[in-house]
């Protein structure tokens, strides 16, 4: 890992760039995925499932003997600690329901919101080296609690032609309508324009890599809505002195086993505390599974020694973190002066783990420092909120010589007539 101490402010914007990701140079190529798939349907996407996924498939659809088969094979303690992390995640997500509002801005205007549901949303749950059944959970629960009329799945198979038990034992529970045996572009490209199996949605949601980015931000341009734009997971540490090395090493790597592109950063003001935790690094990383996808991604990590907390707390905040730790003495403190990050995870005990699993909050957040802009899902983003007015001609003979008089001004003669022959014909009633 790289080690920095006690950088200058001209370094930062350097210090905190994240490992390139040229998604543009996939666009040709994506495009011409999507574009078979908008004319070949079904035909198209099962091609690529030969071609990407090395399955040979019939159908698209995952059938019902399929769901049964997955749920005998997944085991009693996994579907335990699936129902406590989607009950978990169910409680925290009711818990945003949106009230409405309504308000009269004048005697006689009355203007209101009501949130609605998206009605027809896709989810993309990746296979690859880790089957994310964790990612159906998070984003299939708030669409339920939403309203959401259809939910639909698409995550590849495996050679066998069969999806992950866990997969969709999971789906089971979160209450998905309907699962598709499709991944990458293809996948995107048969919920974005739809297939003679798979429904055209309204929103796409979910994680993937480059190439499953690509897509999703090529079908935005005008086909279908997207959650995020999306990039590789990261993790920052803020830490102090007191903070536990081998804790702190831990949640490091815990992100860093993600993929080979993952950053994990240390933010700290203590030179003992990231010479500790160096060597916690060098113990624990030889006894991970994923060692050397772990090992790769700490090439593009750091550990970076401020002066004090304060400026520790500016890095992070310029940095932006998709998920952010704190373990420091005053994290109550220093937590109300973070004001860009996905999730944050105070004091030694929060891990990011309980976040990616079952604590309730969202594992679905923005990396690539898009926390600046953009909130993780949540229920809203399931919902769509309209706007309602009710105008009686007391109210439209208050407002309507300022509409009267902007559209003037805007030179939107029609504009102002909508208004001018209202107001006459209340004159006229008179």
């Amino acid at each position: 890992m790289i080690q920095i101490d006690y950088p200058s402010r001209s370094q930062w914007a350097e210090l905190l760039r994240r490992p390139v990701m040229n998604i543009e140079s996939l666009f040709d190529t994506v495009r011409d995925i999507l574009s078979h798939v908008q004319a070949e349907g079904d035909k198209a996407v099962l091609e690529y499932e030969r071609q990407f996924d090395h399955a040979s498939l019939s159908s698209l659809p995952v059938t019902p003997e399929e769901m049964d088969e997955a749920e005998a094979q997944v085991s009693d303690a996994l579907k335990e600690a699936i129902h406590l992390a989607a009950g978990n995640i169910r409680a925290f997500h009711e818990a945003q329901r949106f009230a409405g509002c309504h308000a009269q801005t004048q005697p006689g205007v009355a203007c209101w919101q009501k949130a609605v549901p998206i009605e027809r949303v896709g989810l993309y749950v990746p296979g690859g080296t880790a089957p994310l059944f964790s990612t159906v959970l998070m984003l299939a629960i708030p669409a339920r609690i939403a309203g959401c009329r259809e939910i639909v799945l698409c995550t590849p198979p495996g050679k066998d032609g069969r999806v992950n038990p866990a997969v969709l034992y999971a789906a089971h529970v979160a209450g998905v309508s309907r699962i598709f045996k499709a991944g990458g572009v293809q996948a995107i490209g048969a919920m974005a324009y739809g297939t003679q199996s798979v429904p055209k949605v309204y929103k796409i949601f979910g994680p993937g890599n480059q190439y499953v980015t690509a897509a999703k931000q090529l079908v935005s341009l005008r086909d279908v809505a997207i959650d995020m734009p999306a990039g590789p997971s990261e993790v920052a540490v803020l830490a102090d002195g007191d903070a536990r090395p081998d804790f702190v090493a831990a949640d490091l790597l815990s992100q860093a086993e993600h993929g080979i592109d993952s950053q994990a950063i240390l933010v700290t003001t203590s030179i003992p505390l990231r010479q500790a935790v160096v060597e916690e690094i060098g113990r624990q990383l030889p006894l991970l599974p994923r060692r050397d996808i772990a090992a790769r991604s700490l090439e593009n990590s750091k550990l970076i020694v401020a002066k004090d907390m304060d400026e520790a707390v500016e890095l992070v905040n310029n940095y932006a973190p998709e998920h952010l730790i704190i373990q420091a003495e005053d994290y109550a403190r220093i937590a109300k002066y973070i004001i860009n990050a996905g999730s944050v995870f105070l004091g030694p005990y929060s891990t990011e783990s309980a976040g990616d699993y079952a604590s309730g909050t969202n594992h679905t957040l923005p990396t690539n420092g898009y926390a600046r802009a953009y909130s993780g899902v949540s229920l809203d983003s399931f919902i769509r909120k309209i706007t309602f007015q009710e105008i009686t001609p007391e109210g439209l003979r208050r407002i309507g010589p300022a509409i009267q008089e902007m559209a003037a001004n805007e030179h939107l003669e029609a504009h102002r007539n909508a208004v001018t022959i209202r107001m006459q014909s209340l004159n006229t009633d008179l």
